[in-house]
């Protein structure tokens, strides 16, 4: 049978149904079981979303839609809801992120890898930063949302995972024990980290950076998303490009990879005169919110560039380099073709 469309006031007489009935009774009356994923907020209240845009359905094209004909996550009754206007929130908190973990991780290794408890001055300073931090959507934020006894739940999820721990560890998640080696591993590095993410919550320059792009999900991150949103925002700054770019062009140099010796103009003319991407070599825990220096800077190629930061530690571009002539010198390294004549050297660096 077909779906229609739900309207603003088709959902309100479904939640004054809702309201009449109560919870149990409404639920019970189609069929329906309590929401997991999202709730509808309306005055103060909360509705099980997914039941609501079904019973709605009623009102707005006869009939009630089956619990199996919709879905309740955010791509199906949510999204309907808020279109029309209503505030979704999550029924559980969203899945920790590795910004997140880095910092309870921080917080446990200041505390001798010991677990720490919800009245903890720090836990509920850590609470209130967490709530700062720009990754999660408002919708997917509820009432209990990195409150202070989640906090000290996650420290003791990572403190339950130390080598030297000796009893049993809780159902924490591998990224719990990803981090975890990284501190074990690099202390000094992740604890510059952690203060790089702290510093910039607190000032509010993460505020500004741009969603998570889908072309990014490849790209390794043990910094954390938002110090690498930070890095790549700062790669993108087109007048730092410009002057980097004048600054080879005045030295009589070629606007060639670094890396690979790819030329853009070479290999297609007028199209890729003046081409070429720009990255910044010092990662953003090492060289902080300081004044980005042009030596700082590289211009490499598109390829090159995904390839450095596809996996930690960061290749430079001298380093990158190197990798490239190894395989060369091994026959391993097949340049790519552009035609079958092509015997354009720099297709052969």
């Amino acid at each position: 049978m077909r779906k229609g469309a739900i309207s603003r006031d088709g959902v309100l007489k479904a939640v004054a149904e809702y309201d009449d009935l109560g919870r149990e009774g409404f639920l019970s009356k189609y069929g329906y079981k309590p929401a997991t994923g999202y709730l509808l907020v309306h005055e103060e209240k909360t509705y099980d979303s997914k039941a609501i845009a079904g019973v709605a359905h009623k009102f707005d094209q006869g009939r009630v839609l089956r619990p199996e004909e919709l879905s309740g996550g955010r791509s199906h009754a949510a999204r309907w809801l808020a279109r029309l206007g209503f505030v979704i929130r999550a029924s559980r908190s969203p899945d920790w992120t590795r910004d997140e973990i880095i910092l309870a991780c921080d917080l446990a290794m200041a505390n001798g890898w010991k677990r720490l408890e919800s009245d903890d001055p720090r836990v509920i300073e850590l609470s209130a930063l967490l709530q700062t931090m720009p990754i999660h959507p408002e919708e997917l934020r509820n009432e209990l949302f990195r409150n202070p006894n989640g906090v000290a739940r996650k420290t003791v999820d990572i403190t339950c995972q130390h080598p030297d721990y000796p009893g049993k560890p809780t159902n924490g998640n591998v990224l719990d024990a990803e981090v975890l080696d990284d501190f074990l591993t690099r202390p000094a590095e992740m604890a510059e980290v952690a203060q790089r993410i702290r510093h910039g919550l607190s000032a509010g320059v993460f505020q500004d950076l741009p969603p998570k792009a889908e072309e990014e999900d490849d790209y390794s991150a043990p910094e954390g998303r938002l110090l690498l949103g930070r890095h790549r925002s700062r790669e993108r700054n087109k007048g730092l490009r410009k002057k980097k770019i004048e600054a080879v062009l005045r030295q009589g140099r070629q606007l060639a990879c670094e890396a690979c010796g790819f030329d853009f103009e070479r290999v297609y003319g007028d199209r890729g005169s003046g081409y070429i991407e720009c990255h910044h070599v010092v990662p953003l825990h090492e060289a902080g919110e300081g004044r980005t220096k042009l030596r700082d800077l590289a211009l490499i190629c598109a390829n090159c560039h995904r390839m450095i930061h596809r996996r930690a530690p960061w290749p430079t571009p001298d380093e990158l380099r190197s990798l490239i002539q190894s395989r060369q010198s091994t026959g391993a390294y097949v340049p790519a073709q552009i035609s079958a004549d092509s015997t354009d050297s720099t297709l052969r660096q």
